[in-house]
């Protein structure tokens, strides 16, 4: 099976992690040299390369962000949560219920950039693995560690047993992120755009944190708070070597 990739990033990650496994690739007609080096880099790859009209990209697109080129590639692959726990991660970024594929494809970047070993969400109640949040990761996607689970309340509680601490972000949370000792192994649990997290999943967490936020709005929307929690994660495991 394969996948619709969309978009200049998009398409040079999932040939950087896939090879000559992607299908072919559609550029669009015209001097362009970034369209240029695309094609260029698959062809190097032994990937088909087909010169076509804009129209063409519309129809295949149905009219979506495709900036001049998209690529078929191999179906992403998914891991079970037993493969993480065997893997013996350090950085787990579990989902509760976020359902905008940009926020869902700009968290994965996010946690691709700043090295997640795995990202987890629950089979129902989530984004789906779609285009658009293909071309919101801008091919982050491509390297990230997949895991669909059944319940995200059961996956955290097997991952507080296989010694990960849950910490999730809550905007009403009394301690501040940077207040929490980050440099364990962890599994940073971001909630849902409009209501957080689940009772469930909060008491699932080992702790719950808030970022702490100088002007009048209260919180942040689940990619942007993703990344800065991240961040504060590799901020302290680097001052701690």
């Amino acid at each position: 099976m394969s996948r619709l990739v969309i978009g200049l990033q998009a398409v040079r990650e999932a040939i950087r992690a896939h090879g000559a496994t992607v299908e072919r690739v559609l550029v669009e007609q015209g001097p362009n040299p970034k369209l240029d080096a695309v094609g260029r880099f698959a062809r190097d790859q032994g990937i088909v390369v087909e010169i076509v009209p804009r129209g063409e990209l519309d129809r295949v697109t149905r009219n979506g962000r495709h900036q001049g080129v998209v690529a078929w590639s191999p179906d992403l692959a998914l891991v079970t949560l037993e493969q993480v726990i065997g893997a013996a991660p350090r950085l787990v970024v579990a989902l509760d219920s976020v359902m905008d594929p940009q926020n869902f494809g700009a968290v994965l970047r996010s946690a691709v950039a700043l090295g997640a070993d795995a990202i987890l969400w629950p089979e129902h109640g989530s984004a789906p693995l779609s285009t658009a949040t293909f071309r919101a990761s801008a091919g982050a996607v491509e390297h990230a560690r997949l895991c669909r689970v059944p319940s995200l309340v059961n996956a955290l509680e097997e991952l507080t047993v296989a010694g990960l601490v849950a910490v999730g972000l809550d905007a009403s949370a009394t301690a501040d992120l940077a207040s929490l000792d980050l440099s364990v192994p962890l599994t940073l649990v971001i909630g849902a755009e409009d209501r957080g997290l689940h009772r469930g999943v909060r008491r699932a967490c080992a702790h719950l944190a808030r970022l702490p936020m100088a002007g009048p709005i209260a919180s942040l929307n689940a990619s942007v708070a993703a990344g800065i929690a991240l961040y504060e994660v590799a901020r302290q495991r680097a001052a701690r070597g």
